[in-house]
C-alpha cells in the first residue's frame, strides 16, 4: 500500500493514508515523500471526503473507517484493481509470483531492466515491489514506457474481493518461484493454493511466456495446462535454464547457467544463499527472453544490493552481527538460516523468531518449523503475535517447538516479550555471533532496541 501511494503520487494524484500503527521501512518511505500517515484509524481521516478510498487487504468490516465509508457511500476500490486500471492497462505486464522469493526476484528483474536501459532507454522499467529495493532506494518507479514489472501476491484482494490480488494483473510474462501451502487463514489446503496459481497461469496469453522453478512438483501441476511456452529453471538436469557449479564465498554467490544444455552465462551476486541464485536465474531467464543482452544481466546481478528486510545486516555491534529477515514460512526460515550458515561458517548462529505471519501463528507446519530452526545453534521464540485471534485448536504452541528443538539437543527458549529477549541475548552473546531476527512485522522495535542494548553493554560491561 505504501508503494502504491508513492506510485500514484508520482503519477500526479494527491494521496493521504491511515493505519493503526506504521513501522519501517514503509513508514520512512512515506515520510520522505511527504505523504502523511494518520494514526490510528478514525472517521476524521476521511474528512473531507476523498475522491476514492483504496482499501488494503488487512482491513476488515468493523474498522471504523470502513463503516464510515460504507455509511456515506464513498467510492472505494482495492489496491489490485487500482494497479490494473492506472498502470497495467495498455502496457506489457511482467509478473513475479510464488510462495517464496517474489519480492527479491522482482527487485532483481527491475534492476536488470534498469541497467539494460543504459544501453536502450526503451527498457526503462516501471515497477511495484512489496519491499524497498536497495539499488533504487524505493519500492516503486513510474516511467512513461510500455513496461511494468509487478510482484504478484496470492493473498486475497480486499474484504469485498476474496480472490488473489494477482488475478488483476494479466501477465504477458510470468515467473513462478514456488508453490507451497501458505496463508493458512484464507486457503483451506494445498489444493486451494494450487487452484489459485492454476487460474493465474490461465491468464497468460498464447504469445506470453512462463518461467517456472524445476524443483516443485506442485508448481509443475499448476503449469500443466498453460497456453503459452513454459521454461523451467533450477538445478535439475535438462532444465531450460540449468544452474551448475554453484558456490558460495561468504555472502557472494557464483554459478554457471546452461541454456537448453549449452553454456550461456557465468553469474555472480553479493547476496548469500542458494535460493537467491535460483531467484536470480529466474530473473535472468525472463529478461533474456525479452532480448535483454547477457552482458547487462551479468552487470546487474553483480551490482545487485538486495531488498530491505531480506538478509539485511541491521547492525554490527562489538563483533556481533544482527540480521533482519522477513520470515513468514518454515521454508523461508530454512533457506535464510542455510544462507547465513554459508556466509558466516565460523559463527554461532542465533535464530530469534516472532511467530507473526498467518501461517506461522498456526500449528499446520509445526514439525517443519522445528526442522528449520534446528539449523541455528541457539533459538529464542517469542509469544505468538495476537494469539487470541487464532482458534486454539489451530494455534501454534511454541512450547512444543521448544521441546522438539531440545530433543535435538538445540538450546532453545520460549521468551514471551522483547525486553526479556534482549536481556537473554545481551547476557550471553559474544563477539563473532550472528543473530538472525525472524519476523514479518515490527517485533516491538527489537531491530533498534537490541543494537542499543548491545552497545550499552559494550560501553559499560
Amino acid at each position: 500500500m505504501a508503494s502504491l501511494a508513492g506510485l500514484l503520487q508520482q503519477k500526479g494524484h494527491r494521496i493521504t493514508g491511515s493505519d493503526q500503527a506504521a513501522y519501517p521501512p514503509m513508514s520512512e518511505l512515506l515520510h520522505s515523500l511527504g505523504i502523511s500517515i494518520m494514526e490510528p484509524f478514525s472517521e476524521s481521516n476521511l474528512q473531507p471526503h476523498p475522491d476514492l478510498v483504496i482499501v488494503g487487504n488487512a482491513i476488515s468490516r468493523g474498522n471504523v473507517e470502513v463503516e464510515y465509508m460504507l455509511d456515506r457511500k464513498l467510492r472505494f476500490t482495492s489496491m489490485a484493481a487500482v494497479i490494473q486500471e492506472e498502470f497495467l492497462r495498455g502496457r506489457s505486464s511482467l509478473v513475479i509470483a510464488g510462495t517464496h522469493g517474489k519480492t527479491t526476484t522482482t527487485s532483481m528483474l527491475a534492476w536488470i531492466y534498469e541497467v539494460a536501459s543504459r544501453r536502450d532507454p526503451r527498457w526503462k522499467p516501471s515497477f511495484l515491489i512489496g519491499g524497498v529495493a536497495e539499488n533504487f532506494g524505493t519500492s516503486y518507479q513510474y516511467q512513461p514506457g510500455n513496461l511494468f514489472l509487478m510482484e504478484g501476491d496470492e493473498y486475497d484482494t480486499a474484504f469485498f474481493d476474496k480472490g488473489p490480488k494477482f488475478m488483476h494483473y494479466f501477465p504477458d510474462a510470468l515467473i513462478l518461484t514456488h508453490v507451497e501451502f501458505d496463508h493458512a487463514d484464507i486457503y483451506r489446503d494445498l489444493q486451494a493454493v494450487k487452484i489459485a496459481f492454476q487460474r493465474l497461469v490461465n491468464l497468460v496469453p498464447r504469445h506470453g511466456r512462463i518461467i517456472a522453478f524445476d524443483d516443485s512438483l506442485h508448481l509443475r501441476d499448476c503449469v500443466q495446462r498453460a497456453f503459452c511456452p513454459v521454461e523451467f529453471y533450477g538445478a535439475k538436469s535438462g532444465s531450460d535454464w540449468q544452474v551448475t557449479n554453484l558456490r558460495q564465498k561468504g555472502r557472494q554467490m557464483q554459478w554457471s547457467v546452461l541454456r537448453h544444455g549449452r553454456p550461456w552465462a557465468e553469474l555472480e551476486m553479493n547476496l548469500a544463499g542458494r535460493h537467491n541464485a535460483f531467484n536470480a536465474t529466474a530473473a535472468a531467464a525472463l529478461a533474456a527472453g525479452q532480448d535483454i543482452p547477457v552482458e547487462a544481466i551479468q552487470e546487474a546481478l553483480a551490482s545487485f544490493r538486495s531488498v530491505k528486510r531480506r538478509l539485511e545486516v541491521r547492525a554490527e555491534v562489538n563483533g556481533i552481527t544482527i540480521i533482519d529477515d522477513f520470515a513468514h514460512h518454515p521454508t523461508a526460515i530454512r533457506e535464510t538460516l542455510r544462507a547465513l550458515r554459508g556466509a558466516y561458517p565460523e559463527s554461532r548462529l542465533w535464530a530469534v523468531l516472532e511467530p507473526r505471519s498467518n501461517t506461522l501463528r498456526r500449528n499446520v507446519f509445526e514439525q517443519e518449523l522445528i526442522e528449520s530452526l534446528a539449523l541455528a545453534d541457539r533459538v529464542l521464540i517469542a509469544e505468538v503475535f495476537k494469539s487470541q485471534a487464532v482458534p486454539e485448536a489451530e494455534r501454534l504452541q511454541p512450547e512444543r517447538v521448544i521441546e522438539g528443538l531440545m530433543a535435538q539437543r538445540k538450546p532453545a527458549q520460549l521468551i514471551p516479550n522483547v525486553p526479556a529477549i534482549i536481556d537473554a541475548i545481551t547476557s550471553e552473546a559474544r563477539p563473532g555471533d550472528v543473530i538472525a531476527i525472524l519476523s514479518n512485522g515490527g517485533f516491538d522495535g527489537i531491530y533498534e532496541k537490541l543494537p542499543q542494548a548491545l552497545d550499552h553493554r559494550g560501553n559499560h560491561g
